[in-house]
């Protein structure tokens, strides 16, 4: 990593940004190394409360080492645009009051564009870690926040080589771009150590012997994003194919809030019911990586256990038609299989009958991505790491 020209010195207050789950792993690993590296910096933790379980946000916060949050906007649900407009309504307040020097956002929910929009309009230096990553699938909210996002920050640190060039391309100069690592990756190896064994949370099933015996094993499934359960028949499609497979493959299945609203009003409860099939409420960071690492495959529409998956070397099978994380399926265990019926019975076949793919952790994903960035920030800001 080259040395950053320093800007003229504006001081050295940073607001770093969190807002949704997603958002918990890419902070913590930033928030330690700012701690350890650089005290001289004053850093605060803005909760937007985009995801605003208060249970579940607190494991993560216990679990992870986060601090609590010094400013909570608790803005709640709503659409997308409304979202959006009350993060950004609430935040602007905070910009006025604490006079930052940078605004730093991860990732690509609506609280790291809004936050960016604010920050930019009030002439604050904007910070993004996981910057260029690119779907080409501009349906996807979050690839119109990526872009977005990139657009309006000063300085850009990727999980990936190749993200340097869809920024490129899209007109911002290279030298504002920093290849770091992947700091979702820092919270993974660091909690390894920590993981809960798969048995202490497949002892919720009716008859956990299904999973811990298996011949096959067990696979762990994830469905959030809208493409695959706003949409009935899409809904049906992956449920019915799903629960054939799990004859053979037992299915553990953290059940997101919002998709288990959709499974109920699409009249398809029963495929919750199902005793080859785990339903839990969401876990735990610690445990999901319990189930992961253990798991014979996981099945996915999430970002980021597509990279978990890579780095545990767990084959993945990501229900969507495109993905952002493309080193992921180049060097990953990553495979993309939509949701078309006979794709994902091959794919699963595939991987039980020859035990998947094989991939390689990519570069720099070594634990050590947030310590880049953070001294990298401290330099560019002029302040001595």
């Amino acid at each position: 990593m080259s040395n950053p020209t320093p800007m003229p010195s504006l001081g050295n207050k940073i607001l770093c940004i969190v807002g949704a789950r997603p958002n918990f792993m890419k902070i913590a690993p930033i928030m330690a190394a700012f701690r350890t590296r650089t005290p001289q910096l004053a850093v605060k933790l803005v909760h937007t409360g985009q995801h605003y379980d208060v249970a579940m946000n607190g494991r993560f916060f216990e679990q992870l080492g986060i601090p609590a949050p010094d400013i909570s906007l608790e803005v709640g649900s709503g659409s997308h645009a409304q979202q959006t407009a009350e993060i950004m309504k609430r935040f602007e307040p905070v910009i006025d009051a604490e006079a930052p020097t940078v605004v730093l956002v991860v990732g690509d929910v609506n609280s790291t564009i809004a936050c960016a929009l604010v920050a930019a309009k009030r002439r604050v230096k904007v910070v993004h870690v996981e910057a260029g990553l690119r779907s080409r699938d501009r349906s996807m909210p979050e690839e119109i926040n990526r872009i977005l996002t990139d657009q309006l920050s000063d300085r850009l640190y990727t999980t990936e080589a190749e993200a340097l060039d869809n920024l490129v391309a899209e007109g911002i100069a290279a030298e504002r771009v920093v290849f770091a690592g992947n700091v979702m990756i820092d919270t993974l190896q660091a909690s390894l150590a920590q993981a809960v064994p798969a048995e202490a949370t497949l002892a919720a099933a009716r008859d956990p012997e299904i999973f811990l015996q298996a011949s096959q094993g067990y696979a762990v499934l994830t469905l959030h994003r809208p493409s695959n359960v706003d949409d009935v028949q899409a809904l049906t499609r992956l449920l019915t194919v799903l629960g054939e497979l799990s004859a053979e493959l037992p299915i553990v299945f953290p059940v997101h809030p919002r998709t288990q609203n959709k499974i109920r009003e699409a009249g398809l409860g029963a495929f919750l019911d199902n005793p080859h099939l785990l339903a839990l409420p969401p876990v735990g960071y610690f445990e999901m990586i319990g189930l992961m690492r253990e798991a014979k495959l996981v099945l996915t529409d999430s970002g980021g256990l597509q990279e978990e998956t890579t780095a545990l070397g767990v084959p993945c099978l990501t229900l969507r038609e495109n993905t952002e994380r493309l080193i992921t399926l180049s060097q990953g265990t990553n495979t993309l299989v939509g949701a078309d019926p006979d794709t994902i019975r091959k794919a699963v076949n595939d991987v039980l009958t020859t035990g998947g793919k094989v991939g390689r952790a990519p570069a720099l994903w070594d634990g050590h991505a947030a310590e880049r960035i953070v001294d990298d920030l401290a330099c560019w800001l002029g302040v001595s790491a």
